[in-house]
């Protein structure tokens, strides 16, 4: 659904929390504060209407949304989000990292689920605006950040199922840790056999909740086979490698070239892309296609494959060590993390945070 009326400057209001963390509770709360699990002193509220198009934006107070229980998000799923980071600089300023895309994708997202097209100057000013009045919940140390959540959701009370004609756009932002405590170590993969996250012709190219909500049985299942994530296949032939629960795959082959599933089910990552370009600059080959389970486990075999790696918004890199499966297993527990992919890893953070240049312009301030 495309918003008909043409994008117009929105004005923020700005109303402030009068019961707002203290400097010592907040900075209490960065020096340990996990990943999702606080969240700063206010948040971001645009509506949408058919006939009023995106108005009434605001930053508020974080608290309980008020909804009708006929809302049609909680009986037809109509929602989609993003996930990104704002990172404290050396200096003090406050950067993220390629909101246009982030944008994009959440326009791309709410084609499929039949929601309004939030423009993309109204997404980054809608993160500018909530770090305006939450600065001090960007964090310092390293490796920490302030994860931002943007979502949308329909709230029109309706039971017919059609899409709806009144939604609601919020920025809410949680102040994160370094996701990996103990340092980065490659990670067991549970191999599904049962589940899909996202069927062909689905929503799996959609960050929408209920991808999600579909891959939490399988990831459970991979807990109790004593891993740390769950990998899927395609729907149709069960075959060909899609993605993890929340994030994507590189194979990295020992002629140097990179490999990632491509499919129309998996999610386009940002971070996987990103990290695709950065070793397209070091002249390595990229290639984006099909991959069978069957080449995975035999190129790792022979040797073929060299590494594997999982790449996301919240993990950067997590390099995989071992793949089980009911039937076979890929790699080993004791495999050490790549040299190439540590590597990426290093130069994408050293860019995000401030440390290398940014060659191709991925980085916007948002405190300026």
């Amino acid at each position: 659904m495309t918003d008909l009326l043409a994008p117009r400057a929105l004005t923020f209001s700005v109303t402030k929390n009068l019961a707002a963390r203290s400097p010592q509770e907040r900075d209490e709360i960065l020096a340990n504060p996990g990943f999702g699990k606080f969240f700063t002193d206010h948040m971001v509220d645009i509506c949408w209407s058919e006939q009023g198009g995106w108005h009434r934006p605001r930053v508020q107070p974080y608290g309980p949304i008020s909804l009708d229980p006929a809302a049609a998000v909680l009986h037809y799923g109509q929602e989609i989000f993003e996930g990104m980071k704002a990172y404290r600089h050396a200096d003090g300023s406050i950067w993220t990292f390629r909101p246009e895309a982030n944008a994009a994708r959440m326009q791309r997202s709410a084609r499929r689920l039949a929601l309004p097209e939030l423009p993309t100057d109204y997404f980054i000013e809608s993160i500018k605006q909530l770090v305006a009045v939450d600065a001090d919940w960007v964090p310092m140390a390293d490796g920490t950040c302030l994860y931002l959540r943007p979502f949308m959701f329909a709230t029109e009370a309706f039971l017919g199922v059609r899409p709806a004609h009144k939604v609601a756009y919020y920025v809410i932002a949680s102040p994160a840790g370094s996701y990996f405590s103990g340092g980065v170590a490659p990670v067991s993969i549970w191999l599904s056999a049962e589940y899909s996250r996202a069927a062909h012709g689905g929503t799996g190219a959609a960050k929408t909740g209920g991808n999600y909500a579909a891959s939490l049985l399988a990831q459970q299942e991979a807990y109790d086979n004593g891993c740390d994530q769950v990998l899927f296949l395609d729907s149709r032939e069960g075959k060909y490698v899609e993605e993890l629960g929340g994030m994507n795959v590189v194979l990295v082959y020992k002629d140097g070239t990179l490999v990632t599933p491509d499919s129309k089910s998996i999610l386009e990552g940002i971070t996987r892309d990103s990290i695709l370009q950065l070793a397209e600059d070091r002249g390595h080959k990229v290639e984006r296609r099909n991959v069978s389970i069957d080449e995975w486990r035999e190129g790792q075999a022979s040797g073929d494959i060299v590494e594997a790696f999982a790449c996301g918004t919240a993990a950067v890199i997590t390099p995989i060590g071992l793949v089980k499966s009911n039937d076979f297993e890929i790699g080993s527990a004791d495999a050490v993390a790549g040299e190439l992919t540590m590597s990426l890893r290093q130069e994408l953070t050293d860019i995000q945070y401030g440390r290398i240049e940014d060659r191709h312009g991925w980085l916007t301030r948002l405190d300026a």
